[in-house]
């Protein structure tokens, strides 16, 4: 499906879609704890929904009644493939939860989760006692229990996600587990991990996020359970103040672990006027200049960053370029080109991402079938000279069903 957006000044006020990051791991771990557990705004994009579903295959008892979530808890071996749709923190986190069974379960998706590796999930799971297979690194991926238990080395350079499902699954290893974790990456979603495990009952200790031990014999009691706001998709409303008038984001926590709150960082040496009250946000548009940015530990920041970069008046720096090979599309060639084609000059130099700010003069790009992509062009759009038509623009659906309407609110003219 085609988008056209185009230039507008900007203005107003919206809440924050819910973090799928906080939901899916509620929804993993309400379906492992026996009992009624419900979860407030979810939120409908597709990873949720993949989740959902897959807790379902595995035995929870799933109701949805307007914004809530009810989860009577429960998992017994699945009588089919478990499908996790595009979701590759799915594909992780219950690659680990399936392994707590005797017998073996197949797990697969569809779309673009088939071209991305899976070896890291293969060794990790193996180092814990698990048997697991995968087509040649690559889905569908079978697994089977139990979790043995005792030390694990793991790499976290890869993507934490793999150590997410781990470290829920767990508590249902035969003996305790210590993870021996060498170069973790993305340590802000191990803290979403451990908050959504300690929420539901279950504690895990954190040495320096190189070692982390897990008693054996836990199990999660069902909660009700809140999830807060999304900074990933917050972080494009946001630029979007910064480069087209004023907006303002509700529903948003200033303290919150997520990595991707980090945006607020470069908003601020950007030269945007950011303000905050309470769990509220307001960013105004100002004269923008280019800034140096790690972005190692928040790789999705990179498609709002080269959206805020491209109006940023000289050379921006944008650290961790090589985390974004293995992403919806392989982010770092997609920016590269999609940017292109709106009269912006992406380059990659090893790990930094540079972006020559110069204003976008529009044009038609694609999604390539990922969600950010799609956000961050429409909202270079809105400062742009022409406009930009987006194909493939129903890939939001992924993470913000409701990014184009509610971008559409925002709309001063």
């Amino acid at each position: 499906m085609k988008k056209k957006v185009g230039p507008s000044a900007i203005r107003g006020k919206l809440q924050a879609p819910p973090s799928k990051s906080y939901a899916q791991r509620a929804i993993a771990v309400a379906a492992m704890a026996r009992g009624d557990s419900e979860i407030l705004f979810p939120g409908s994009s597709d990873d949720v929904n993949a989740a959902i579903r897959v807790a379902g295959q595995l035995g929870a008892k799933v109701s949805v009644s307007g914004d809530s979530l009810r989860i009577s808890g429960g998992i017994s071996v699945p009588n089919e493939q478990l499908d996790c749709g595009e979701a590759g923190l799915s594909i992780r986190m219950f690659s680990s939860v399936a392994s707590v069974f005797h017998d073996p379960v197949t797990l697969s998706g569809s779309g673009s989760l088939l071209t991305r590796p899976m070896k890291v999930v293969e060794e990790s799971l193996r180092a814990i006692g698990v048997e697991c297979l995968t087509n040649n690194g690559y889905l569908p991926l079978t697994v089977r229990g139990p979790i043995r238990g005792g030390v694990a080395e793991i790499d976290g350079s890869f993507s934490s996600q793999v150590l997410t499902g781990m470290l829920i699954a767990s508590p249902y290893a035969q003996s305790d587990v210590t993870l021996l974790v060498n170069n973790l990456k993305s340590r802000p979603y191990i803290d979403i991990t451990l908050d959504v495990m300690a929420e539901f009952g279950v504690k895990a200790e954190n040495n320096g996020y190189s070692e982390f031990f897990i008693r054996s014999g836990q199990k999660y009691s069902p909660v009700d359970y809140l999830v807060e706001g999304d900074w990933s998709g917050a972080a494009f409303l946001l630029v979007a103040g910064a480069v087209g008038g004023e907006v303002t984001v509700g529903n948003i926590d200033v303290e919150s672990p997520q990595a991707d709150r980090a945006i607020l960082d470069a908003l601020k040496i950007s030269g945007a006027l950011v303000s905050v009250r309470g769990q509220e946000i307001c960013v105004t548009r100002r004269p923008l200049k280019a800034f140096d940015f790690d972005a190692t530990d928040c790789p999705d920041l990179f498609p709002p960053l080269v959206c805020l970069a491209s109006y940023c008046k000289g050379e921006t720096r944008i650290r961790g370029a090589g985390r974004l090979i293995h992403k919806e599309s392989n982010r770092a060639e997609t920016l590269r080109e999609e940017f292109g084609k709106l009269g912006v000059s992406v380059t990659v130099e090893q790990d930094i991402m540079v972006v020559k700010g110069s204003g976008c003069k529009g044009g038609i790009v694609s999604s390539h079938g990922d969600h950010r992509i799609a956000m961050a062009c429409a909202v270079a759009a809105i400062a742009s000279e022409n406009g930009v038509d987006i194909e493939g623009s129903e890939a939001v659906k992924k993470s913000y069903p409701d990014f184009f309407e509610d971008l559409q609110k925002l709309r001063a003219d």
